[in-house]
């Protein structure tokens, strides 16, 4: 029986294991579960080289628990270790025995699965337990060895009388750690971290109900066998070609990644790349709202399949944290901060190929099937209008597929637009006018009335717009967007004829004189227009820089600009030409007063400004005039 002192270069190692190495206790199973995971696959590449010469056979990974001895298990049928290899690999903290074997094997061994990034992960058992054991025995025709540590730098080690291949790790738990041995924490732990494990991992047993035989009564019970219980997937999707999977086997893995999602994805998108970086992975398009708060962090990301994290922010693109699917790579780098990962160039490289492959798949997507593509468009949006927000080179590309639906339910691209309204649809010095709705209903008379002009009018709806359109008009040479409730189209696009006032001059003075009187001068500036006779009366539009910025601050965009809490100051647009208001002159003082009342009310009421005490008030005068 050898003794000895482990080697380290502190000496209190332990109590910073057990509280610094990592946040979360419970990733000690992922790290042994992991070098189990190595273990196997290590053997797995000797044998295929002819280096070993035992049988791989079909390991497994075994996790058992035993309550009475408040003791959990860990079993590998793979490499195992001789004595020397345990002094070195166990002994010498730090010292990665994967990392080894991976630059020995270097050529041979880079597709092996092999993880060999984990460092420190056996000594994460010393979180949880107060005492571990290693009872191991290596491929070599060696003893098996016996290493005994209780959360000191002292150990002992000695022989074992174990007969076959593999590890098994003993954990003997502290008290304030017991529920890593209920079967569902750990059921929930081996789902979290290692369900798509390249190794098969059993947790315990399970009963399988048997087909009847074709012949059988129809009385007859079907027969069950208990079989092992194997919890993980371990040849996941995202590790296969494309070629190799149907849209089928891309539905199936979704359910499997997402067993409480009912609505299927609108498309996926199969990442596989080797240089200069490498990344495996599968993103789909889920159906999104105009919410993106609720949406994020439905990524997960793996490394060379073990769990890692669904927080993917700095790895993904800001916008693409609202999609769903998993990113393997070896590349990424594992427990550092977020601003490290920002700032690390190969994260940033995967980063910028993801945004490329997504831009190329949705033009595919687009010029495939562009009829498909417009049906999608209003659960893919917010993604897309996002990305041009967010990521300038993806806003290059998505000029090429980003649609601008009209209120009709017509879809053009940008150049289409652009030849659709360039000739009717230009301001007083020559700039094209496009017109948006954010909301059918709420602007409805306002859609009405440009489309009886023969105006286009788009329909933007999501809460990113009044940032995008401002990066669209600083893109775009001789552009101007304009929601159709804003100022006036009239006063804004050049019309070949100007309407001239039923009024006289001295009499649209006088009138002008008599609204401000009545009208609040603090919230509504008048105007006084030549509309159609058969326009409405009085029309309450938002000056558009106004509008805009209001609407830019409630979606996050109003510090930036340092304006503080806009004012609420509108227009009111006055149609001269209109009967009511041409009766107005020479009427006395009282009735005016009444008529502009009621009209500036019913006008507030359309663009639902009329509330509380005022609505009352209206509905009470309403009544009094209907009798």
């Amino acid at each position: 029986m050898a003794t000895g002192k482990i080697n380290v270069s502190v000496e209190n190692i332990f109590p910073l294991i057990k509280k610094f190495l990592y946040s979360d206790h419970e990733i000690f199973l992922r790290e042994l579960i992991s070098n189990a995971t190595d273990a196997t696959l290590k053997l797995k590449h000797l044998t295929s080289i002819g280096e070993a010469t035992v049988e791989y056979g079909n390991p497994v990974i075994e996790v058992k628990a035993n309550k009475e001895n408040k003791t959990l298990h860990i079993i590998d049928q793979g490499i195992g270790m001789t004595k020397e290899e345990v002094e070195k690999y166990i002994n010498e903290v730090a010292f990665s025995g994967a990392e080894e074997f991976l630059e020995k094997y270097k050529d041979s061994a880079k597709d092996s699965g092999i993880i060999g990034h984990f460092g420190l992960g056996f000594y994460s058992a010393f979180m949880v337990a107060n005492k571990v054991e290693i009872i191991t025995k290596s491929y070599k025709d060696e003893p098996a060895a016996h290493w005994i540590c209780e959360g000191t730098t002292d150990f002992t080690l000695g022989d074992a009388d174990k007969t076959e291949r593999g590890t098994e790790i003993i954990l003997h738990l502290n008290d304030d750690e017991t529920e890593f041995l209920e079967e569902n924490r750990i059921s929930e732990l081996l789902t979290k971290y290692n369900k798509f494990m390249p190794v098969p991992i059993k947790f315990g047993t399970k009963e399988k109900t048997l087909p009847k035989a074709e012949d059988a009564p129809e009385d007859e019970e079907p027969k069950k066998i208990t079989v092992d219980n194997i919890i993980n997937n371990p040849e996941p999707a995202w590790t296969k070609q494309p070629t190799d999977l149907e849209e089928e086997d891309y539905k199936s893995f979704y359910r499997e990644l997402y067993p409480m999602q009912f609505e299927e994805p609108l498309f996926h998108i199969h990442l596989n790349v080797d240089y200069p970086f490498n990344l495996t992975g599968i993103l789909y398009f889920p159906k999104l709202s105009n919410d993106m708060t609720m949406q994020r962090d439905k990524i997960q990301l793996y490394q060379n399949q073990v769990f890692v994290t669904d927080n993917v922010e700095g790895i993904v693109p800001e916008f693409l944290t609202m999609l769903k699917g998993v990113i393997d790579s070896p590349d990424i780098p594992l427990n550092v901060s977020r601003s490290y990962l920002q700032a690390d160039g190969a994260v940033k490289k995967i980063s910028s190929y993801i945004t490329r492959k997504v831009a190329d798949k949705l033009k595919s997507l687009f010029n495939n099937n562009r009829e498909d593509f417009e049906k999608k468009w209003d659960d893919i949006k917010v993604v897309i209008e996002y990305g041009m927000l967010t990521e300038d080179k993806f806003f290059e590309k998505a000029q090429k597929f980003t649609l601008y639906p009209t209120v009709d339910g017509e879809y053009f691209t940008y150049e289409e637009l652009e030849e659709k309204i360039k000739e009717n649809q230009t301001d007083k010095d020559g700039k094209m006018v496009i017109l948006y709705a954010s909301n059918k209903d709420e602007q409805h008379s306002y859609i009405s009335a440009a489309k009886d002009k023969g105006y286009q009018v788009l329909l933007l709806d999501t809460p990113i717009v009044p940032h995008l359109i401002q990066k669209l008009e600083t893109s775009k040479e001789n552009i101007s967007f304009v929601r159709v409730d804003s100022d006036h189209v009239d006063n804004l696009i050049k019309k070949d004829e100007d309407k001239t006032s039923k009024l006289s001059e001295e009499e649209q003075e006088k009138l002008k004189a008599d609204f401000e009187k009545v009208v609040p001068k603090e919230k509504y500036t008048i105007q006084l227009e030549a509309m159609d006779s058969n326009a409405a009366p009085l029309i309450i539009t938002q000056p558009e820089f106004m509008r805009r910025m209001k609407e830019m601050q409630q979606t996050g965009g109003g510090g930036m600009f340092g304006m503080g809490n806009m004012p609420e100051m509108y227009n009111l647009v006055v149609n001269t030409n209109n009967e009511l208001i041409s009766s107005l002159v020479g009427k006395e003082e009282a009735e005016q007063e009444r008529i502009i009342k009621q009209s500036l009310d019913l006008a507030r009421l359309s663009q639902n400004l009329l509330k509380g005490e005022e609505l009352t008030n209206f509905v009470k005068r309403s009544f009094e005039m209907i009798k």
